[in-house]
C-alpha cells in the first residue's frame, strides 16, 4: 500500500467508484427482467429506509476518521490516532446493534408509513419483510466504513476503492442468483426473491470487511510508526478524542441524513399526491420507483464523480489547513469544483438527451422510466455540487454551518415539495417533475449557504473561477445544440435493446469529440487537470 496525492487518489477513488457504480446499474437489466417494473418499487422501499438508517448508524464517522486520522498523522500523534481508529470502531459497533433493533422491530410502523391507506401495489406486509431483511447489514456496514475512514486517513485510497468493487460484485451475485434461483427454480416467490436479493448488502459488506482487516494486517508496518507517546499526545484522553470524532462528524451525519431526508420525503408524500392528482396507485409507485431506484441507479454514475473527489478531498485539504496553508486551501477548493463540474455537466445533460434509449437499455419498455429520468438525472449533477461544498466547508471546520445549510435546504424541499407538485399538474406538466424541482432548489440553497461560508473563510478568486469555467461551458453548449440537432434528424430503432445501444454509443462519441476536442484545444483541460496529468497517474 502507498500513499496518494490529491489529483492522484480522486482519480484512482473516482475509478473505483465509478466502477461500482457501472455495475450497479448493469446488474439492475437481469434482476429488472426477473422480478418485473411492478416489483422495483419494493426493492427500493428496502434500499431508501436502509440508506437512512446507515446515515444515523455511522453518524459521520467513516469520513470523520479521514479528516481526523489525516490530522494526527500530519502532527506525528501516531499513538493517538490508532488510539482514535479504536474507539471509532467500538462506538460504530455499538450503534449498530441498537439500530439494528430500532430497524428491524420498527418495519411494520414504517411499511404503513409508505403504503398508508392505498391498495393495488406491494402489502405492508411485504415491505416490512424486506426492510427487515436488509436491517441486518447495519451489523456490518458501519464497521467497513470506518475502517476505509481509517485508511483514507492515511491518503491511502486504492484499497478502499477495491473493496468497494469487491463487495459490489459479491451483492451482485447474490441478487442475480437468489432472485432466480427464488422465482425460476424454486418458485417461492417475488417478495421473498427480493428479501434475498436485499440480504446481498449484509454479505457483501461482511467480504469487503474481511478483505480490508487483512490488507491492514499485512501492512500494519506502513500504518502503525514505532514512536513512543509524545508529551503533547499524553494529555489527549479518550473522552476527548471521542468528543472530537463527534465534532467532526455532524456535518458527515447531516450531510448523509439529507440525502436519504430528501429521499424519504419523496417516498413517504409522492404516492399519495400522486394518487389525489388522478395517478391509480401502480402508476405512482412505478414513478417512485424511477426516482428511488431505476432512475437512481442511472444517476448513481454521474455522483460517483463527487464521491471519489470528496474521498481524496477530505484528508488533502485538512492536512493544508491544519499546516495553515490557505493558498494550497484555496488550490485545491478552486481545483475540486472544476474537476467536478467539468466531468459531471456534459454527463448530465448527455443522459438527459438520451433518456429514451438509455434507459431502454437498461431496463426495456417503460411507461414512465425516460419520462420521469429525463429531469431526475439532473438530481445527480446538484446532489454532486452538495456533496462537495458540504466536504470543503467542513474541512475548513465551519461545522455549524454545514449543519444549518443542510437543514435549510430540507425545510426548503419539504415546504415546495407537495405545492410545487399541483402547480406543475395545473399547468399541464408531470405533477412528479414539481418534486424533482423541490429538490433541486433545495439542495441549490445549501450550495449557496456553503460557498457563501467558504469564501469568506479562505477569499476564493471567483472572477478567475468563471473564466476557467466559461471555458468548458461554450463546449458544452454546442455539444448540447448538436445532439438535439441529431435527436431531430438521426432516426433509430429504439424499440430494441441493440438500438437503443448504438444511439448511445453514436451520440456519446459525437459528443464527447465535441467537447474534450474543444476543451483540450482552449486549454481548460489542462487548467483543470493540470499538466502531465498522465504523468502522475503513473507514479
Amino acid at each position: 500500500m502507498k500513499k496518494n496525492s490529491f489529483v492522484n487518489g480522486a482519480l484512482i477513488a473516482t475509478i473505483g467508484i465509478v466502477l461500482t457504480k457501472f455495475l450497479g446499474i448493469v446488474y439492475v437489466i437481469p434482476f429488472y427482467a426477473i422480478i418485473g417494473e411492478s416489483n422495483i418499487a419494493l426493492y427500493g422501499y428496502a434500499y431508501t429506509i436502509y440508506n437512512l438508517f446507515l446515515a444515523l448508524s455511522t453518524v459521520g464517522i467513516p469520513p470523520a476518521m479521514s479528516k481526523l486520522i489525516s490530522e494526527y498523522n500530519t502532527l506525528g500523534y501516531n499513538n493517538t490516532k490508532e488510539r482514535a481508529y479504536k474507539l471509532g470502531k467500538t462506538l460504530l459497533i455499538g450503534l449498530g446493534i441498537v439500530l439494528f433493533l430500532i430497524m428491524f422491530f420498527g418495519a411494520p410502523f414504517i411499511a404503513n408509513q409508505i403504503m398508508g391507506d392505498n391498495t393495488g401495489g406491494n402489502s405492508k406486509e411485504s415491505i416490512a419483510f424486506v426492510i427487515r431483511i436488509i436491517s441486518t447489514a447495519i451489523l456490518v456496514v458501519p464497521y467497513l466504513s470506518v475502517t476505509k475512514g481509517y485508511l483514507q486517513g492515511h491518503k491511502i485510497i486504492a484499497p478502499s476503492s477495491v473493496s468497494q468493487v469487491i463487495e459490489q460484485l459479491v451483492r451482485i451475485a447474490v441478487i442475480i442468483i437468489g432472485s432466480y434461483l427464488c422465482v425460476k427454480v424454486f418458485k417461492v416467490g417475488v417478495t421473498n426473491a427480493i428479501g434475498v436479493a436485499v440480504f446481498g448488502a449484509t454479505i457483501g459488506a461482511f467480504v469487503a470487511l474481511v478483505y480490508l482487516l487483512i490488507k491492514i494486517r499485512k501492512n500494519k508496518k506502513i500504518l502503525v510508526s514505532d514512536d513512543k507517546k509524545t508529551s503533547k499526545e499524553s494529555n489527549i484522553s479518550n473522552k476527548a478524542i471521542i468528543k472530537k470524532l463527534l465534532i467532526y462528524s455532524i456535518p458527515f451525519i447531516s450531510f448523509g441524513l439529507a440525502l436519504s431526508v430528501y429521499d424519504y420525503i419523496d417516498m413517504t408524500t409522492m404516492i399519495n399526491a400522486l394518487t389525489n392528482l388522478g395517478f391509480k396507485t401502480k402508476d405512482a409507485e412505478s414513478v417512485l420507483g424511477v426516482i428511488n431506484t431505476t432512475g437512481n441507479k442511472l444517476n448513481s454514475v454521474v455522483l460517483a464523480i463527487s464521491t471519489g473527489l470528496m474521498t481524496s478531498l477530505v484528508p488533502n485539504i485538512t492536512a493544508s489547513f491544519v499546516k495553515g496553508d490557505k493558498k494550497d486551501v484555496k488550490r485545491k477548493v478552486n481545483q475540486s469544483f472544476l474537476m467536478l463540474l467539468y466531468v459531471t455537466m456534459p454527463m448530465a445533460f448527455g443522459l438527459s438527451i438520451l433518456a429514451e434509449p438509455v434507459f431502454y437499455a437498461f431496463y426495456g419498455a417503460s411507461n414512465w422510466g425516460p419520462k420521469v429520468f429525463c429531469f431526475s438525472i439532473f438530481v445527480s449533477l446538484f446532489r454532486c455540487i452538495f456533496t462537495t461544498s458540504v466536504s470543503i466547508t467542513q474541512s475548513l471546520n465551519k461545522f455549524k454551518n454545514v449543519f444549518l445549510s443542510i437543514i435549510i435546504g430540507i425545510l426548503v424541499k419539504l415546504a415546495l415539495q407537495v405545492p410545487l407538485m399541483t402547480l406543475f399538474n395545473s399547468i399541464g406538466l408531470y405533477p412528479f417533475y414539481g418534486s424533482i424541482s423541490a429538490t433541486l432548489i433545495g439542495l441549490t440553497v445549501s450550495f449557496v449557504t456553503n460557498l457563501i461560508v467558504i469564501n469568506k473563510t479562505i477569499k476564493l478568486d471567483i472572477g478567475a473561477f468563471f473564466k476557467k469555467m466559461f471555458k468548458f461551458i461554450y463546449p458544452l453548449i454546442i455539444m448540447i445544440i448538436v445532439l438535439v440537432l441529431m435527436k431531430n434528424v438521426v432516426i433509430f430503432n429504439l424499440s430494441s435493446r441493440f438500438g437503443s445501444v448504438i444511439t448511445i454509443a453514436l451520440y456519446g462519441l459525437v459528443g464527447a469529440i465535441i467537447y474534450f476536442a474543444i476543451t483540450i484545444k482552449n486549454g481548460v483541460f489542462n487548467d483543470v487537470f493540470g499538466e502531465g496529468l498522465f504523468k502522475k497517474m503513473k507514479k
